[in-house]
C-alpha cells in the first residue's frame, strides 16, 4: 500500500553521519597555524634581542665580574689576570676580623642607617603633603607650584651640594637666621661638627661620657655608645639637602596616585555625609598604599646608595661621621687600591637593601 502525502511529510529525515568538528579534542592542530605562531615568537625574540644584549653586556656581565672580583685581591691598576684568589677574606675583613676595614665599614653602616631613618620618613611625609596640596581643585596656579616643587629634583646634585656648603658655612644663611632668632652670634661650622645629635641631647642632661655598660661592649669594632651617637651635625646637613632634592620626584608619584582615585568614590562619600578629614583617612590613605609602598621602596634604595652629596660636601669627614657604604666603595677601590674589598662592600650593601625592602613589604602586607 502506498504511503499517503501526510505520512511522507511526517516521516523522519534520513540520518547523515555527523561531520567531525575542526576543534575536536585530540585533533592535531594545523601546521600552518603552528608555523605562524613559531614565526611570531621568533620575530619577538629578534625585536627584543638588542635590549637583551644591552642588558647582558652592560648589566649582567659587570655584576658577575664584580662578584668574581670580590673573592680576589686586585688593585685595579694592574691587569685583571694578575689578581689572586683570596676566598672569603674580603668579606671576613668587613664582617668578622677586627681592624680598620671593619671599623670603617661599621661606621658607614651606622651613618647610613641614621641617614635612612631620617630622610625616608621626612621625604615621604613632605612629598605626600605637597601632592595633596597641589591636587586641590580650588588651588590656582597648579602648574607653577608643581614645577617649583619639582625643580630641585632635576637640578645637578653637585651644584646643589656646593650651594648648601655656602648655606651651612660659618657666615652662611643658616647661622644668619639663627643669630637673628637667638641671642648672640651663631658661627657654627656645621660641616666640620662630628658630634652626634643623640650625644648632644644627652649632653644637655649631663651625660657627657659613655656609661660603662655601653663603653665595654662593642659590635663590629664599634662600642654601643658609638652606635647610638645619632647622625652627626655634618650628616644632618646632608640629610636636609637630600630631603629637599627628592620630595619633588616623590610628589609627582603621589600626585599620579591621587589622580588615579575615582572621583565617584569621593562624591558618594560626600553624599553620605562623610567629612573631608574622614574621607582622607578612610578612603584616600588606604587607596594610596600601593603608591606608598613604591615611594618607600625607592626611598630606601636611594638612601642606601647615597654618594654624590657626601663626596661633594664632606668627603666622608669629619672623623668619618659621614662615611656611607657607597662612599666607602669608592674610597677602598680608588684611594686604597683594594678593588676586591670594594666589590665585597657593594654586595653586602645589595643584601642589606634587599633585606630592608623585604621587611618593609612584609610590614605593609600585615597592615592589609
Amino acid at each position: 500500500m502506498a504511503d499517503s502525502p501526510a505520512d511522507l511529510s511526517t516521516a523522519p529525515a534520513p540520518c547523515t553521519p555527523a561531520r567531525a568538528h575542526p576543534l575536536r579534542p585530540g585533533r592535531r592542530p594545523r601546521r600552518g597555524r603552528s608555523r605562524l605562531a613559531g614565526r611570531q615568537g621568533l620575530a619577538g625574540w629578534l625585536f627584543a634581542s638588542p635590549a637583551l644584549l644591552g642588558l647582558g653586556v652592560f648589566l649582567v656581565a659587570p655584576i658577575l665580574l664584580a662578584l668574581w672580583v670580590s673573592f680576589r685581591e686586585w688593585s685595579g691598576l694592574a691587569p685583571l689576570e694578575t689578581s689572586r684568589p683570596v676566598g672569603w677574606d674580603n668579606y671576613s675583613d668587613l664582617l668578622v676580623e677586627s681592624g680598620v676595614a671593619q671599623n670603617d665599614f661599621a661606621k658607614s653602616l651606622r651613618n647610613n642607617l641614621y641617614y635612612v631613618l631620617g630622610v625616608v620618613p621626612a621625604q615621604t611625609f613632605l612629598a605626600f603633603a605637597l601632592a595633596v596640596l597641589v591636587n586641590q581643585k580650588l588651588l590656582k596656579g597648579k602648574t607653577f607650584f608643581r614645577t617649583a616643587f619639582y625643580f630641585p629634583s632635576v637640578t645637578s646634585s653637585i651644584a646643589v651640594a656646593f650651594i648648601f656648603i655656602f648655606i651651612f658655612s660659618p657666615t652662611g644663611l643658616v647661622n644668619a637666621l639663627l643669630s637673628a632668632l637667638l641671642p648672640g652670634t651663631i658661627s657654627l661650622v656645621w660641616l666640620d661638627e662630628s658630634t652626634g645629635l643623640i650625644h648632644l641631647l644627652l649632653g644637655g642632661f649631663g651625660v657627657d661620657s659613655a656609661p660603662t655598660l655601653l663603653a665595654d661592649h662593642a659590635f663590629m669594632g664599634l662600642s654601643w655608645w658609638e652606635w647610638i651617637s645619632g647622625p652627626s651635625v655634618a650628616l644632618s646637613a646632608i640629610m636636609v639637602l637630600a630631603t629637599w632634592t627628592t620630595i619633588g620626584t616623590f610628589m609627582l608619584i603621589f600626585l599620579a596616585g591621587l589622580q588615579n582615585i575615582p572621583e565617584e568614590i569621593d562624591e558618594a562619600a560626600e553624599l553620605d555625609g562623610v567629612t573631608p578629614r574622614q574621607r582622607f583617612f578612610t578612603i584616600t590613605v588606604p587607596m594610596m598604599k600601593p603608591t606608598l609602598f613604591l615611594v618607600l621602596t625607592l626611598g630606601v634604595i636611594g638612601t642606601w646608595q647615597v654618594f654624590d652629596q657626601v663626596y661633594a660636601m664632606t668627603s666622608g669627614g669629619p672623623q668619618k661621621t659621614t662615611f656611607t657604604p657607597a662612599y666607602l666603595v669608592y674610597r677602598e677601590g680608588f684611594h686604597n687600591a683594594a678593588m676586591g674589598r670594594a666589590a665585597a662592600i657593594a654586595f653586602v650593601l645589595f643584601v642589606l637593601i634587599m633585606a630592608f625592602t623585604g621587611v618593609q613589604r612584609l610590614l605593609l602586607r600585615k597592615e592589609d
